[in-house]
């Protein structure tokens, strides 16, 4: 059952799905959280900072895979990787292979994944006043790229299917044929430690859960357990790259709300004309 003819397809299915998401998680029109988002943009330099800070990680990102195409690789960890697991992937895929199923975590997987992204940008912008959240976002989204991208230059760790296609298949081709050419530029084949599918989801949902919008964190967490589940699924990533990517989401998170607390301090502490140390504290209540 094909669900993704091309890029298009997907881009298509992708706003609809973040303008459900923010309608939501924000609990209102989601064309006036996009509003509110444009006049920050506009109006907030500091907003406007962190968002273009946000966009050119995801920029080196994608230049670190023009870099790799560079580089000539004599080694590949993904036989040490399935030294330790054994065959788990395969096992689990095979356990719970079903056409239906394929299709509905192939969409959480090409769709889901990056509007819960995007429509915390915009959930965050809206029910975060001081924006703390959306700068904890930032932070942390910024932390799990940077940490992630070396492992990519210098530890390449090849796809389960593409390492053992004996016994695991690329089930993503049969929801999204063509993947190979449309979709593979945004995701190296040997970029599998840590996985960042992971560290993402779980990273959106502790947020989530950090906010204090239950209804949000709800939805997060049970999206980051399914993706989760879909990476194995799909053949994609190990079980060694899901418990890397669970650390650095748990890392990040943690240093997104300290640096966001840390920078609501310090401009806090500006505006009452001194910062002390005592000023610098780590805002344990969630955001409302």
């Amino acid at each position: 059952m094909t669900l993704f003819d091309n890029m298009t397809t997907v881009a298509i299915y992708s706003a609809i799905t973040v303008t459900l998401l923010i309608w939501y998680g924000a609990a209102t029109n989601p064309f006036k959280v996009g509003g509110l988002f444009l006049r920050e943009m506009a109006l907030n330099r500091k907003y406007l900072l962190h968002f273009g800070a946000l966009m050119l990680i995801l920029f080196l990102n994608k230049l670190e895979m023009r870099i790799e195409h560079h580089m000539t690789y004599t080694y590949d960890f993904a036989t040490f990787f399935q030294s330790i697991e054994g065959n788990f992937v395969a096992n689990l895929q095979h356990m719970f292979e079903n056409r239906y199923l394929t299709v509905f975590l192939a969409f959480m997987y090409v769709v889901v994944f990056q509007a819960m992204l995007i429509a915390s940008i915009g959930i965050y912008s809206k029910r975060s006043k001081d924006k703390r959240m959306f700068y904890a976002l930032c932070y942390a989204i910024m932390i799990n790229y940077l940490v992630a991208i070396p492992f990519y230059l210098f530890l390449p760790v090849n796809e389960v299917w593409y390492h053992d296609p004996t016994n695991v298949s690329f089930l993503m081709l049969n929801v999204f044929p063509d993947f190979e050419n449309q979709y593979r530029a945004l995701s190296g084949l040997d970029n599998c430690f840590p996985s960042l599918h992971t560290s993402i989801s779980v990273t959106l949902a502790i947020l989530a859960v950090r906010s204090g919008i239950k209804r949000w964190a709800w939805f997060c967490c049970i999206c980051a357990v399914i993706i989760i589940f879909a990476i194995f699924y799909l053949g994609i990533h190990w079980l060694i790259d899901m418990c890397g990517g669970v650390v650095l989401a748990t890392f990040a998170s943690t240093m997104g709300m300290r640096l966001s607390a840390m920078n609501l301090s310090l401009r806090r502490g500006r505006r009452s004309g001194s910062v002390t140390p005592g000023n610098i504290t780590y805002l344990r209540e969630d955001a409302k």
